[in-house]
């Protein structure tokens, strides 16, 4: 049985701290009304953020001038307040941005993980079972992160933040000046009790598949026979339908809908390879931790190399939607669909960009050589550039349409970072202590324990 360590245990509780003042300070620092925000583009236009606002900065400057020249006249005055008030939402975004960036990441990393757990049972993988009770620790985190995030979605409805454009008020009545046409026809989908009915059932859902699956893989351990593990298969092979269909709604709901003018078809497939090779990338990392601290004796060189391979593999995957999606979308030229990345790559270049290097080069590099797979220092620095570069991934998919050009990633980001990665520490590593590591009637687990490639 796993122990899970005191100074582990500590460290989680420190990060979990840390992280929460920051996510409060981000909140607190947050501008309240018109009057801070003009105070702040009045400092920006006097070269108070330098480079990084260079974007905001000229345009407040102007608009502020303006303001002042031409006071008497009632439009600059409104064009001038609305313009305030738009800032007001970004800057007011920006926390609430970070903390659901951080949520949604470390939440599906959690389903990539089940998702690749589900596959191999139902390919009836040999190599993988002596990995099972890894993967079913971390995907404990789960429920724990689908409470959390629900709370969020339910805070977007009744309006806390104004991450969601078509959540607005008056986006769907013509007689509203707030009125949006693309949004008022696709409100039949995006309203808020059919939004987030359709949250719940998704979550629900993954949520049953993980908790029935986890108990019939108990129970076959002390069973006779393997009924249990032909029920986990059917079931599994179910859950599978289910999840690609409702993985594919969710990335709509949950992310592309931040953009509601902006659709891709393959925008379901490019979130999933993301957190898909997420998952895969946690599951090598813990295994190694736990190896280095005396575990998983069954466990070899020859699945950690296995591990690696999905995650140069899947990787390549990511690469491949990344570059169809984008390089279709730029090539067509379409005004209302190029501008999504016309805005990432004018005013989120690095991070764009960066995404790719970490996401595509740095593995390609890394872990196309065989020999690498195996080695466990290797792993996990490709791990940590892989994990970084895909919350990056996620960062540049929503800050755009919540925060704009007010992005930069400060204590709100790190903080909320922080904050989750010490929840899912906690939340995994206790879920390892429940059960032995070693499920010991599955079917395949004689050849998994004997599994050399």
């Amino acid at each position: 049985m796993y122990t899970f360590s005191s100074k582990l245990k500590t460290f989680s509780f420190i990060l979990m701290a840390v992280g929460l003042l920051g996510i409060g300070y981000g909140f607190l620092n947050a501008p309240k009304d018109i009057q801070e925000v003009e105070k702040i583009l009045a400092a920006e236009s006097h070269g108070g953020h330098g480079e990084a606002t260079h974007e905001t900065a000229e345009p407040a400057h102007e608009a502020h001038a303006e303001g002042k020249k031409e006071h008497a006249q009632v439009g600059a005055a409104d064009e001038h307040t609305k313009h305030l008030n738009h800032v007001l939402h970004q800057l007011q975004n920006k926390p609430w941005s970070a903390l659901y960036v951080a949520c949604i990441f470390f939440l599906l990393l959690s389903m990539g993980v089940l998702a690749f757990y589900a596959i191999q049972q139902v390919a009836q993988a040999g190599w993988s079972p002596v990995l099972f009770r890894v993967m079913q620790g971390i995907t404990a985190y789960l429920p724990v992160g689908s409470v959390i995030f629900f709370i969020i979605l339910v805070f977007c409805g009744l309006h806390f933040n104004h991450m969601f454009v078509w959540l607005g008020d008056g986006v769907t009545d013509p007689k509203s000046p707030n009125y949006d046409a693309i949004i008022a026809n696709k409100a039949g989908y995006l309203n808020f009790p059919f939004w987030i009915i359709r949250a719940a059932i998704f979550l629900i859902g993954w949520n049953l598949y993980n908790y029935y699956t986890r108990q019939r893989c108990l129970a076959q351990d002390e069973a006779k026979d393997d009924l249990n593990y032909k029920k986990n298969f059917k079931m599994t092979a179910g859950f599978l339908v289910f999840f690609i269909v409702s993985e594919s709604i969710m990335s709509w709901d949950w992310i592309m809908s931040i953009d509601p003018h902006w659709y891709s078809t393959l925008f379901g497939w490019y979130v999933f390879a993301s957190f898909f090779v997420s998952g895969i990338t946690t599951i090598a990392l813990v295994t190694v931790y736990l190896k280095s601290k005396g575990y998983l004796e069954h466990v070899n060189t020859s699945h950690i190399h296995d591990l690696a391979k999905f995650m140069f593999g899947i990787s390549v995957f990511w690469t491949y939607l990344w570059f169809s999606q984008f390089m279709l979308i730029w090539y067509a030229n379409i005004p209302e669909e190029v501008t999504y990345f016309v805005t990432r790559i004018q005013l989120y270049n690095l991070p764009f960009f960066g995404a790719v290097v970490m996401n595509f080069l740095f593995p390609l590099l890394i872990l196309i050589n065989t020999d690498f797979k195996r080695i466990s220092w290797v792993i996990v620095m490709a791990g940590i550039v892989i994990l970084l570069g895909h919350y990056l991934d996620f960062f540049n998919m929503i800050m755009p349409g919540t925060v704009g050009d007010r992005w930069f990633i400060g204590v709100s980001e790190i903080a909320s970072v922080l904050f989750f990665l010490g929840l899912f520490i906690f939340v995994v590593f206790t879920a390892l202590t429940k059960a032995p590591l070693l499920p010991k009637r599955n079917p395949f687990i004689e050849e998994s324990k004997h599994f050399h490639y």
